[in-house]
């Protein structure tokens, strides 16, 4: 009863800040998601010490950012991705090629060899969808063409990162790489990617009545949440994160004739979970590492090339649709989130990082998903004021 209680606890620790720290961001013009990791890095182990990561809450984060990802492909539409398609390639390309090519550079001129410089620059690629999904989820941007850009190519990221990481986990020990494996799994990934893409939209556009034939209540949404979190899973076995495939779930079910009755039965499973999988990415960072000088030139100096490699790599691949597009597109792709984590988790245990090395990759992979919400709001609240003063043709 004692476990149970505590864990129940927890759960109203985390449920409640999180609302409140929505509230007061959202009173201050910014994105809710900022109040929500704001109030994990409060609730963490390095202030108030209230909440842990733990296997309960860790699994409802997880859950969360599923299902967020879900959500948001259900409002993506295939034709929407086509339309953006050599944009998205584009950005999600160069988007992993300055980043890496940066981060290499400067790990090597802090002393690290290549091959531990390469394995600490795979910590600056990947995008993290979830956080920039929220953003653009609360102001309801996901229509618009620089949304479908950043989601496609999140795709596109996530399976380049895959790549690069599988090349510097395999040099640590040899200095090389094995090209074989390598086009094997790259192989493996893209082929899951298109092969669920395209089936599964084709499958949902022509046999969407198939979801309303069981008599069990809510039959629709019980069928896509059982595909969300198949897929969620397939996908780690490919390689790619479990949101890929969550994404392709809700891609998949926006094609149904039930699209739009779907995105209404998600909204109260998205108020309750998602605010875990925020608030736990707060709790994670650990606010200490700032008090080391050392550690901290090194935090803002890594923070500040994470930040501006990303952007540039994203804002030159998208500049055909403008410089403020591009401009938003380049914010959106910047937050690292729990991606920049896993890696720095692999590092510390393969032994490539010392302690201080792993606080400064998570603290920046934390530091980009804080202040990216805030910096893609203003940019897209400004471009939408342009577009709407532009005068009717």
């Amino acid at each position: 009863m004692h476990s149970a209680a505590g864990i129940l606890l927890s759960l109203f620790v985390v449920f409640v800040a999180a609302r409140i720290g929505d509230e007061l961001a959202q009173r201050m013009r910014m994105p809710g998601v900022v109040g929500e990791i704001v109030a994990g890095a409060l609730l963490g182990p390095s202030l108030l010490n209230w909440v842990h990561p733990g296997v309960v809450l860790d699994a409802l984060a997880e859950v969360g950012v599923v299902f967020l990802l879900f959500a948001v492909g259900l409002e993506t539409r295939l034709a929407d991705l086509k339309r953006v398609g050599l944009i998205a390639f584009l950005v999600g390309t160069l988007g992993v090629i300055v980043p890496f090519g940066g981060a290499s550079l400067w790990a090597h001129l802090e002393g690290f060899a290549w091959n531990k410089s390469m394995f600490i620059a795979a910590a600056f690629v990947a995008t993290s969808a979830g956080i920039t999904a929220r953003v653009l989820q609360e102001m309801h941007a996901l229509q618009r063409r620089e949304a479908h850009v950043i989601l496609g190519a999140a795709v596109i990221d996530d399976i380049l990162a895959m790549l690069l990481l599988g090349v510097v986990v395999s040099m640590q020990d040899s200095g090389v790489a094995d090209p074989v494996h390598l086009l094997i799994v790259v192989a493996e990934a893209v082929g899951f990617v298109v092969v669920v893409g395209w089936l599964g939209t084709r499958v949902a556009r022509r046999r969407s009545a198939w979801l309303e034939r069981p008599r069990m209540t809510m039959s629709a949404l019980s069928i896509v949440l059982a595909l969300c979190l198949g897929l969620a899973w397939l996908s780690t076995r490919f390689g790619l994160a479990a949101i890929i495939g969550a994404f392709l779930a809700g891609l998949i079910a926006s094609e149904t004739d039930q699209r739009e009755q779907l995105e209404h039965q998600m909204r109260p499973l998205l108020t309750l979970l998602t605010p875990f999988f925020f608030v736990m990415t707060g709790v994670k960072l650990d606010v200490r590492v700032f008090l080391n000088p050392d550690a901290l030139i090194m935090l803002s100096i890594a923070t500040l090339l994470a930040v501006v490699t990303k952007w540039l790599g994203a804002y030159l691949g998208s500049l055909k649709l403008g410089h403020r597009s591009a401009m938003a597109v380049g914010i959106g792709m910047v937050p690292r989130g729990e991606v920049g984590v896993v890696v720095a988790s692999l590092g510390l245990a393969a032994g490539v990082f010392s302690a201080e090395v792993y606080a400064v990759i998570v603290a920046m992979s934390l530091l980009t998903s804080i202040l990216t919400p805030p910096l893609l709001g203003w940019m897209l609240r400004r471009a939408q004021r342009e577009e709407d003063n532009q005068p009717a043709s």
